[in-house]
């Protein structure tokens, strides 16, 4: 039974793609909590330098930094987080859709874009395109350091105090829960201003030791670096989230595949079985 034999053949090589997608499942959820841990531990630290930092743009201190001050908007800095592996679903086509609509917005408006990429899938998809890379880092693993994005951190940090881009984006995902992570886009430079309490309104400022020039320098970058790690985890808290759903559900067709195909053979086998019968029955009718 040539057919029958061909359908076993399919039912036994999908069993063995289910048994690797249950794996993968597996993995991805023991590293999606230690990757939402490692999330979940950063967020206040980037939230708080966040507020400290907006306030900074009411304040009036004697040294004004050039990371607070707007000006005319030529050229846009762009810091796009990717993952660097794929199977997790559409994590990576959806952030790429949201870079693509920003950036056709600014091309629009005669803005010029300067790209930075973490990530291989970022990487990839912004060269095929052809566009002005000027930065990029990849395979930081479930566990990334400070240090390893500082390099494409100060490409554009130097840009910006260059004059040669007048804004800095980071454009990564954010970790709803584990069914939802979605694109998010948030301006880092020049610093907006955020609603303050009302009696902080009018000429005031902090109190800055040793003085507000190396204060500021610091902080502001420590700011900048604090936002782009915490974009890097958010990412990689999605990607296994995206990951595990998406392995989840190969599973689950893969299961219903194989419940069709064995339909499939039992129909194809009773038919022989029916047909021998019929052959044999024939036959000794003939005798």
């Amino acid at each position: 039974m040539a057919v029958g034999k061909e359908i076993r053949t399919k039912i036994g090589s999908i069993k063995n793609t289910q048994k690797i997608t249950r794996a993968m499942e597996m993995v991805a959820a023991s590293k999606m909590r230690k990757t939402k841990d490692r999330m979940l531990a950063t967020r206040p630290y980037s939230k708080k330098i966040g507020q400290i930092i907006k306030h900074l743009a009411h304040a009036n201190p004697e040294y004004k930094h050039s990371f607070l001050v707007e000006r005319p908007l030529k050229r846009v800095g762009v810091i796009v987080i990717s993952s660097d592996r794929g199977l997790c679903g559409g994590l990576n086509s959806n952030l790429f859709r949201k870079t693509l609509s920003q950036i056709m917005q600014w091309e629009k408006a005669n803005v010029e874009v300067d790209i930075c990429t973490v990530g291989s899938k970022a990487y990839g998809f912004f060269s095929n395109l052809k566009s002005n890379l000027v930065g990029h880092v990849s395979k930081l693993g479930d566990a990334p350091h400070p240090h390893d994005i500082i390099g494409v951190i100060k490409i554009m940090l130097d840009a910006y105090e260059q004059g040669n881009i007048d804004e800095l984006h980071v454009i990564s995902n954010e970790f709803v829960n584990t069914m939802t992570q979605k694109p998010t886009s948030q301006k880092l430079l020049p610093v907006s201003a955020c609603e303050i309490q009302p009696d902080l309104t009018g000429h005031w400022d902090y109190i800055y030791e040793p003085d507000a020039k190396d204060v500021l320098d610091h902080l502001l970058t420590r700011y900048i670096e604090s936002i782009v790690y915490q974009g890097l985890v958010e990412n990689n808290a999605c990607e296994q989230a995206a990951r595990m759903v998406a392995m989840k559900s190969a599973s689950d067709n893969a299961g219903n595949i194989i419940s069709e195909l064995q339909l499939v053979y039992n129909k194809a086998r009773q038919a022989a079985i029916t047909q021998e019968i019929s052959e044999i029955v024939a036959g000794a009718a003939a005798v």
